[in-house]
């Protein structure tokens, strides 16, 4: 099955009204701050009544689980954040160069989408890295397999980006799994990634529109399944500012595998390790 290749939308016809860069700067610059602040505060409330007990008073079973969940939906709410912040970092060509490990980057991402699915999952797997963290990981039907060059040497890139797109593929996969779900590295020059599922999958009709913002495509069917309709937005807007290429297999009943080829863009001779762009 050949993928599904993704084109720029077509621009809005003259006359129609459309926010202009500054004013879509300023709404957003706008909406981070607001967010930031009460989000914060949010936080280190919480952690203070869960750990400060001797200057709050001791808590309750039931009143530890309550903040917990808040602490945890805060903490989502706070990654949320940073990830439209990454986004329009790379809409401005702003990218943060390193050598990082691609094994470690993938066990991270998983963690984070896992919190989000399983949190039950996530305190054993904090436990154990490596081969033994992937063979643990087949107990919740994931299986991840690293090949190429990236197996062992380091990947350059934005290592930030890098995380926020796979957490995004594989929790929306998570989501709409059925039983399976995997997650395939490999490549020699460039770093290719798949993640696959084996959901209800995506009609031909629909794929287009698939990273449309707000779009939740077979909504009716997983009614339960959270979510906005902008991560994969997102995603294919991070891909796209880092020179990469994402496309789509689907059939319905059988599944979806996303699979997105990004460069390896290593830091110019005149810049410092590290350096953003």
């Amino acid at each position: 099955m050949k993928g599904f290749q993704f084109k720029k939308p077509k621009e809005k016809e003259e006359g129609s009204e459309q926010a202009t860069p500054g004013q879509k700067e300023r709404l957003f610059d706008l909406l981070i701050h607001d967010l930031a602040g009460p989000l914060a505060i949010a936080s280190t409330s919480t952690a203070n009544l869960l750990h400060k007990a001797e200057r709050y008073g001791a808590l309750s079973e039931s009143q530890k689980r309550v903040l917990e969940r808040v602490e945890r939906n805060v903490e989502k709410a706070q990654n949320l954040l940073h990830e439209m912040v990454e986004i329009l970092r790379s809409e401005e060509g702003l990218f943060q160069r390193d050598f990082f490990s691609i094994e470690k980057t993938v066990q991270d991402s998983l963690l984070d989408a896992l919190e989000m699915q399983t949190p039950h999952a996530v305190e054993k797997l904090c436990l154990v890295n490596g081969p033994e963290f992937r063979s643990c990981l087949k107990e919740y039907g994931i299986n991840v397999e690293i090949t190429g060059k990236y197996c062992e040497s380091p990947f350059c890139h934005d290592q930030k980006k890098i995380r926020q797109i796979l957490r995004n593929l594989i929790g929306n996969a998570l989501k709409y799994r059925k039983e399976r779900l995997g997650v395939m590295i490999s490549g020699e020059t460039d770093l290719v990634v798949s993640i696959e599922d084996d959901g209800i999958g995506i009609p031909l009709a629909d794929q287009e529109a698939i990273f449309g913002r707000f779009v939740r495509l077979n909504a009716d069917q997983r009614p339960h399944v959270p979510g906005l309709g902008l991560g994969l937005t997102g995603v294919k807007t991070l891909v796209g500012a880092m020179g990469g290429e994402i496309s789509l297999e689907s059939r319905e009943g059988v599944g979806t595998r996303f699979t997105v080829r990004i460069p390896c863009n290593p830091p110019s001779p005149h810049r410092n390790k590290g350096e953003a762009s």
